[in-house]
């Protein structure tokens, strides 16, 4: 074999590295952006709601009792597209951190979008303490 053809291979074996880094990767971070989104809906999940009955059809609608319970559906509708977003730059991320091929250019902007996903994560995660502060706040 020669220096050539072993070059080559290695170079196959590299860019199928990257190829099954690059696929763990993006379903790691569609697996914990699921994950994390499920455990924080149903968490905050336990508000009052009212059935209603449609006299049209005779269906039975969840209403919501209160504006507390207006304002937990709004923040659970936030905190999903926040987990969603993140779980997007953290895939992006990666995927730039395995392309970057050793650019410290790219290392560094890869690096930067791991750190914005770690903030939504960590927003996300915190906003339904903010709006519990909020509330003891304003007094609702």
């Amino acid at each position: 074999m020669t220096s050539r053809q072993r070059r080559t291979t290695a170079s196959s074996q590299a860019h199928s590295l990257k190829i099954a880094l690059v696929a763990l990767i993006t379903l790691g971070g569609i697996v914990l952006g699921t994950l994390l989104e499920y455990a924080l809906a149903h968490a905050a999940a336990s508000s009052a709601l009212a059935e209603v009955s449609v006299p049209v059809t005779g269906h039975v609608v969840a209403a919501p009792a209160s504006l507390n319970a207006v304002i937990d559906n709004l923040r659970n509708v936030i905190v999903g597209l926040l987990v969603a977003l993140a779980t997007l730059f953290l895939t992006v991320g990666g995927v730039r951190y395995i392309l970057a091929g050793g650019d410290p250019g790219e290392v560094e902007a890869a690096k930067k979008t791991l750190r914005y996903a770690a903030l939504g994560y960590g927003i996300a995660v915190l906003a339904p303490l903010l709006v519990s502060v909020l509330k003891g706040i304003v007094g609702a």
